[in-house]
């Protein structure tokens, strides 16, 4: 597509943001709504409509060649995408489930279930390559240092019984006697074929011929009835055509255009660096020296309005407040005066204020309660993004909705809209230089003119400054000052607390949309989330937060996700996907990963110090813990005592909450029997619970597809994936690739071409492998329903949530009285 396609994909994203902007901010703010379902109605169109949005602007951004509408495309992509998770969480805390099932929503909009997929931006991967690579590189090295060649132990005869003797001789005889049989079965054959070969006469010529005939013409036959079926099959809509399968020539050429495009994006960027760098000198040369010269009339000119006005000279506004920044507002000497006195006058005040405050904090509570039971209902909660897209939105329609842009074919930079933008950054610079050679005057002037005012007014900001920094908070002791990144990473590394993660995509976590799931919570069942459902959450809870540091600052702050769910669903593959989507170094502090790593206090306090130190430097960071119920046991195994799993359950919570919206760190637990694990502790650690479960009907049926063509195996008429689909009940995905690597060898792949695949030989190697059962998911949901979310979501569907509150407000009433 060209780039005027992209403009247009722009504006529309732009058009659809203001209709929401409208109705999200409008001139009378609407009153509470009491219907809870209406009102989560409400919150899920608006969570669709952004996703759109999202979807639009993420596709844009990749491919817009102009520099300068990327960087605003930018700002504005990283906003929708804040304000997505904030829509997010309030549905979580109005529904009272992470997972939600907007099938009306999707009707009502005429969207498909693939619009809903949650898309991960490319420039979390293309922003970054040089980084990642470079930390790969730096792993790599200090892995192969850390090798060390391990002598081969001596092999050792080991100790064998007579009836082990007998039994290996009795099979080698065995094969030897088979062998020798097969020898002569096969001369046998060669011997009677030799004597059934007659010369062939007139007869046996004409029988041949027609033996021929016979082959060929059943063999065209088949082919041509193979054909028909095939060709009723497409039209009928029951197959894809052939030709939809293999990559088109337009797709070629799309995917080649988007690779060149991507290239003179990155030319077009190396352009607009160079340029800003010479507009920036160009700038400093030709007029800074004019701003500096008009900035010290200017204060000189206040000076001497403000002793005209007051009978004396002014203090000077210190760096903190602006500086001059302050005088060149649209303001008189006397409102400037005004505002210093009265910010004096608060600072003084400050203390006497506290003590009221505290009096008038329990008035204000009983008046928050009133209004609280006068306005009983559900509003939305106040948001840090709408405002910015506000603010985005009116830009662009002031300058990027009219532009014209006639001769800019090539879609190369503005020098004039570098030439504004960067003035500013010139006026600060030059600013900072004024303000000191204007301070200085401005004291020569004072002990000029007002001697005994001038000491006075030195002493009052001598006070000032001492105040202000005699409050300091108390910092971290850092362990680890002496000491590079380079060797707390190697030392990380030899001790296999830093590893390396896979090359796995977010969309290798196949699955598909759970179409049942607002029906079955109509009939007040509570369905088991769909593997898309959990790919959703998972790109929304930690693969955007982690990507953008804009985000991860504003957004609802999530420090710890656990994953719960049996064995081979893919707990692992999600936490190194989620690495490898934002580039995010991966620490394992599973429980058997850190047992007999830096014994003692002293070793555990280096070890967590270490691990969130080299963390915060290198973020984005996921910290892995495996079998995270072991670090909560109730009570230990005994062949586990030795290996203290609970060490870290005092000491790491307390780090968990050290880390600030600044850092971009996220601790992911994967557990597969949480049972075992105290609930109270757990959920303290973990603020986000998510259960993963078998893979249903239709996650099943594309499990078996793609990964039998990704382990090169064909799907013909001959592979029933239905019934693949409905035998696997209950089998995970790990299961699943066990399975198809132990039937799909490389010679059986070579003989697809005679031998089509069959559903039957996946048959016989999936059942040697116990599937989970019913009951097993069964206990792990009903351990859900005992967590915080998981009792709010059954008091919700039993209709308690709302009797409690009532009831909780007349006691404390009663209490009081």
């Amino acid at each position: 597509m060209s780039q005027r396609t992209y403009n247009q994909l722009w504006a529309d994203a732009q058009l659809e943001l203001s209709c929401l902007l409208e109705e999200e901010l409008p001139a009378e703010p609407p009153g509470p709504e009491k219907d809870r379902v209406v009102f989560f109605q409400r919150l899920a169109v608006l969570f669709v409509r952004y996703t759109q949005i999202f979807r639009q602007l993420e596709k844009a951004y990749d491919l817009v060649v102009h520099p300068q509408k990327r960087r605003f495309i930018h700002s504005a992509l990283e906003s929708v995408m804040g304000r997505v998770l904030e829509l997010k969480n309030e549905m979580v805390e109005k529904e009272f489930s992470e997972y939600h099932y907007m099938d009306d929503v999707l009707h009502d909009l005429k969207l498909i279930p693939a619009d809903l997929e949650i898309p991960i931006p490319r420039y979390f991967h293309s922003e970054r390559s040089k980084e990642v690579q470079q930390r790969k590189a730096m792993l790599t090295d200090i892995l192969k240092m850390a090798e060390v060649t391990e002598t081969p132990e001596p092999v050792m005869a080991k100790k064998m019984s007579q009836e082990e003797a007998v039994k290996i001789i009795q099979v080698a005889e065995r094969a030897r006697q088979g062998r020798e049989r097969a020898k002569f079965n096969m001369k046998n054959l060669n011997m009677n074929t030799m004597y059934r070969i007659k010369e062939p006469g007139a007869e046996s010529a004409e029988s041949a011929a027609v033996c021929i005939q016979k082959v060929w013409k059943g063999y065209v036959q088949r082919k041509r009835t193979k054909t028909a079926r095939e060709e009723e099959m497409i039209l009928l809509g029951m197959n894809m055509d052939p030709k939809y399968e293999e990559p088109r020539p337009a797709e070629m050429t799309a995917q080649a255009i988007a690779a060149s495009t991507r290239v003179k994006q990155m030319e077009h960027e190396e352009a607009y660096q160079k340029a800003t760098v010479d507009v920036m000198n160009q700038l400093r040369d030709v007029e800074g020296d004019d701003m500096s010269k008009s900035m010290k009339v200017q204060i000189q000119q206040w000076f001497t309005e403000c002793r005209n006005a007051t009978g004396t000279f002014p203090d000077y506004p210190d760096e903190e407040d602006g500086g001059s920044a302050l005088i060149f507002a649209e303001k008189t000497p006397q409102q400037l005066l005004e505002e210093f006195a009265a910010k004096e006058e608060e600072e003084a005040n400050a203390k006497a204020k506290g003590k009221e405050e505290k009096k008038e904090k329990g008035k204000s509570d009983k008046r928050k309660e009133d209004e609280e039971v006068e306005e009983a209902g559900l509003k939305m909660l106040p948001s840090a993004f709408l405002l910015d897209l506000e603010v985005e939105s009116k830009i662009y329609a002031d300058f990027w909705h009219n532009r014209s842009e006639y001769g800019n074919f090539n879609q190369m930079h503005d020098p004039e809209l570098i030439k504004e933008e960067k003035r500013k950054v010139i006026e600060a610079e030059i600013r900072v230089k004024v303000d000191e050679q204007m301070r200085h005057e401005l004291a020569e002037w004072k002990l000029s003119v007002d001697k005994d005012k001038g000491g006075k007014t030195k002493a009052n900001a001598k006070k000032k400054k001492g105040s202000k920094s005699g409050k300091k908070k108390k910092k971290e002791k850092d362990l680890t000052a002496d000491r590079t990144l380079q060797s707390l990473c190697r030392e990380l590394v030899e001790q296999g607390l830093l590893k390396q993660t896979r090359n796995v995509q977010l969309q290798d976590f196949l699955g598909d949309y759970s179409y049942l799931g607002t029906t079955l919570r109509q009939h007040d069942i509570e369905p088991m989330p769909s593997l898309s459902d959990v790919r959703q959450v998972i790109s929304l809870y930690a693969v955007l937060p982690l990507g953008s540091q804009v985000v991860h600052e504003k957004a609802p702050l999530i420090k710890s996700v656990l994953l719960v769910g049996p064995t081979g669903v893919g707990k692992k593959m999600l936490v190194h996907a989620v690495c490898h989507e934002t580039g995010a170094c991966l620490f394992d502090l599973s429980p058997l990963n850190t047992a007999g790593k830096y014994p003692g206090k002293s070793g555990l306090a280096m070890m967590l110090h270490m691990v969130f130190k080299v963390a915060r430097l290198m973020q984005p960071s996921v910290i892995w813990i495996e079998d995270a119920e072991k670090m909560f046991y109730r009570k230990i195994p005994k062949e586990e005592k030795e290996l203290d799993p609970k060490r870290l359950k005092k000491d790491l919570p307390k780090f968990l909450k050290l880390i600030k919206g600044e850092d971009r760190v996220l601790i992911i637990g994967t557990t597969r029997d949480p049972h075992s694990a105290e609930i109270k502790s757990l959920c303290k650690m973990f603020s986000k619970i998510l259960l993963i479960p078998r893979p249903d009907y239709g996650s099943r049926r594309i499990l078996w597809k793609q990964l039998i063509r990704k382990h090169g195996g064909e799907g013909t008429e001959a592979l029933d994936l239905s019934s693949l689909a409905k035998i696997s009940d209950g089998y995970t995905p790990g299961h699943i690739v066990q399975v198809i690597q132990s039937v799909l060898t490389k010679h059986r792949v070579f003989q697809q071409a005679k031998r089509p695949l069959t559903a039957a030989e996946f048959i016989a190697p999936l059942a040697q492998i116990d599937p989970v059962f019913q009951e097993e998911e069964e206990a792990l949901k009903s351990w859900y329903a005992k967590t915080p979310l998981g009792k709010k979501r059954s008091k919700a569907a039993s209709g308690k949530e709302e009797e409690e509150p009532a009831k909780d407000k007349n006691t404390k009433k009663k209490g009081k009285k």
